[in-house]
């Protein structure tokens, strides 16, 4: 499918500067307000050397005196060999003080010389003609306009464009799945009118307030979060005239040359995996472009003495730092750990091996540290090397990390044996130490913390099922049937979570203690967000299972979102989802148009839309093709050259 003709590539819209020759008055005792600035700097600066002079050229009696008491100072002696003072005095003997005086004389003659030059500079500013003056306002302005001008980067490479199978279709044949599907259809387009109406240009949308919104994962600029986080959805879905509004608004606002802190980890999965999605699914070159040039702005979050990337990154300086509240300074695994599928399709298009080189140099550093039980904490210091607190996940600071390991094998189109060797072991520990079935009978991944396992589960952590399932396919010792009821399993128990609540929204976190199951008993993990892990894992098993429970489901999360969660300008979170009259949060988060309602879509459609043999997901649902990476050497493409 083509989209119509789109705006040429133009980068950002600067207000025009006045370049004509400046208009003098006919009065030739006027001048121009820049002529009185110049002249303004001229005589501040003839003052501030006045000064300077009168209050900092050597006090010669001051230093006469010094002089004089130096012949008499006594310097201990102190023996290097013991460390202890020897009685002993070292004297300042009459070279020493006459070395002093040459050195004092010389700096009072370059102070009077400098004095000198910078008042001989005054005086010729003074004699300037007109002309002369103009000559130099002409000269400062193209000086402001040239630093103004962004700089020319190089055209990227041609490179052959994987083979793209599914970027549009996926039609079902029943009537009723068609209009459940088109019902996923308007809720994203309620969505995306709101955010345009309200919101535009900001990363997140304030759905009741009817305004802008962003958090500090963004840094203070407005970036656009939503439009690029949204846009594979809109093309994915036929709503190519959204999709154009946002490649237009990206073609000429979306700048990262900003004075802004952002999440590595979070710009990464949005705005990269956004972008290189757009770039694939549409094949317009401004994406790429895009997708290049934020990735460029990222490297230097990876100048530290481990090559672990530090969590944030200044766009504009390239100073890095981690999160405060990580343990002693920590990097985080999920951060650092998900990167290699945006980065191995970085070097893919540009043919510069740089970013392959710096996921494979953190996969290496991995590989040579031991783990506590098999286990990989989810805190490492990019200062030593070392692990910080021992906590592992598979929710929050853990969860991505086994994602793209998985991933990173089958969008080598399997030939990535390293990564799914760490993949199978990493499960293998997990399974052992993390997987429990409670008294209940639900099976439930808890945390590792400290040395015990607390029987706790995020709703982050649901994600896994879908995970299990995915790489049930080519697992260890013919497996393949264990880990997808594996993911089945856990698909029930994230239902369950779902379904013991008032409004049929799962929580943000729940226990298993006792006779709690399924069921978050802190206030401050009631809430519902908007988040897509479990819809995301429904997805998964409905197209490995074709079992109509995961489709059901999915429509009962959908009809509990647009109940609850959809108000007048958009979708918002809710606060507690035990309690029958809700309180919204109110935030229309970036995912939930880029994953929440892409893989509700997806549920309802027919698996050739966006096949997983030919397409792999990341971890904000933005899909990549596969690479046959036996195929292509990164560093020395002969296509890519």
């Amino acid at each position: 499918m083509t989209t119509p003709a789109l705006l040429p590539l133009s980068g950002r819209r600067i207000p025009p500067l006045n370049l004509g020759p400046p208009s003098f008055p006919h009065h030739r005792a006027t001048l121009r307000l820049s002529e009185k600035f110049i002249l303004l700097l001229i005589l501040s600066a003839f003052i501030t050397l006045c000064f300077g002079a009168f209050f900092f050229l050597p006090d010669s009696s001051k230093h006469k005196r010094f002089d004089l008491g130096l012949e008499d100072v006594l310097i201990p002696h102190v023996d290097a060999g013991k460390g202890a003072k020897n009685p002993g005095v070292f004297l300042i003997h009459g070279p020493d003080e006459h070395r002093h005086r040459e050195e004092e004389e010389r700096l009072r003659n370059k102070i009077r010389a400098d004095h000198e030059k910078a008042l001989e500079e005054a005086k010729e500013k003074l004699r300037k003609s007109r002309e002369e003056i103009r000559a130099e306002i002409q000269t400062e302005k193209n000086k402001v306009v040239q630093e103004m001008k962004p700089k020319e980067s190089k055209p990227l490479p041609p490179v052959p464009i994987p083979k793209l199978v599914g970027i549009s279709g996926g039609d079902p044949e029943d009537a009723e799945i068609r209009k459940k599907r088109e019902k996923i259809k308007e809720m994203m387009k309620h969505a995306w009118d709101n955010y345009r109406t309200y919101g535009w240009g900001h990363n997140e949308l304030r759905p009741i307030a009817r305004k802008g919104h962003s958090t500090n994962i963004f840094g203070s600029s407005q970036m656009g979060a939503t439009i690029v986080d949204a846009l594979d959805t809109l093309y994915i879905m036929g709503l190519h005239d959204e999709f154009i509004d946002g490649q237009r608004w990206i073609e000429n606002n979306l700048d990262f040359s900003v004075n802004s802190e952002v999440s590595v980890f979070e710009v990464n999965i949005r705005f990269i995996g956004g972008l290189l999605a757009a770039y694939y699914l549409s094949g317009e070159d401004i994406f790429k472009t895009k997708a290049v040039q934020l990735a460029e702005k990222l490297l230097p979050a990876f100048n530290t003495p481990t090559g672990i990337p530090w969590a944030m990154v200044n766009l504009k300086s390239g100073v890095g730092r981690n999160w405060g509240w990580a343990s002693a300074g920590s990097s985080i695994l999920a951060e650092f750990g998900t990167l290699h599928m945006e980065f191995v399709h970085l070097s893919y298009l540009t043919g510069n091996p740089v970013y392959y080189g710096k996921v494979m140099h953190i996969r290496k550093l991995l590989q040579k540290m031991e783990r506590p039980n098999g286990l990989y904490p989810n805190y490492l210091n990019p200062r030593t090397g070392r692990w910080g607190q021992y906590h592992t996940s598979v929710g929050g600071l853990g969860d991505s990390f086994y994602e793209y390991l998985l991933k990173a094998w089958l969008m080598s189109d399997k030939t990535d044996h390293e990564a799914r060797r760490m993949y199978d072991d990493a499960v293998e520990a997990i399974e052992k130490h993390l997987i429990k079935k409670s008294r209940g009978g639900l099976v439930f991944i808890g945390e590792w913390k400290n040395g015990h396992l607390e029987r706790k589960m995020g709703h982050l952590a649901c994600f896994a099922g879908g995970m299990f399932a995915l790489g049930a396919d080519g697992s260890r010792k013919d497996k393949a049937g264990h880990y997808l009821e594996l993911g089945a399993e856990i698909a029930r128990t994230c239902h369950e979570s779902y379904d013991r609540t008032a409004l049929k929204l799962g929580p943000e976190s729940f226990k298993f203690d006792g006779a709690v199951e399924a069921v978050a008993v802190r206030q401050a993990e009631k809430y519902y967000i908007l988040r897509p892990e479990v819809i995301e894992t429904y997805w998964y098993l409905w197209r490995f299972t074709h079992d109509p429970r995961y489709r059901q489901w999915g429509w009962e999360a959908a009809l509990a979102i647009e109940k609850y969660c959809r108000v007048s300008g958009g979708f918002s979170g809710v606060k507690d989802v035990y309690s029958a009259t809700p309180t919204h949060d109110d935030v229309q988060q970036s995912f939930f148009l880029a994953e929440t309602l892409k893989y509700l879509y997806l549920l309802f459609s027919g698996d050739d839309l966006l096949p997983l043999d030919h397409w792999v997901f990341n971890t904000e649902a933005h899909p990549l093709p596969v690479l046959n990476l036996a195929n292509i050497t990164l560093s020395g493409n002969s296509a890519v050259r």
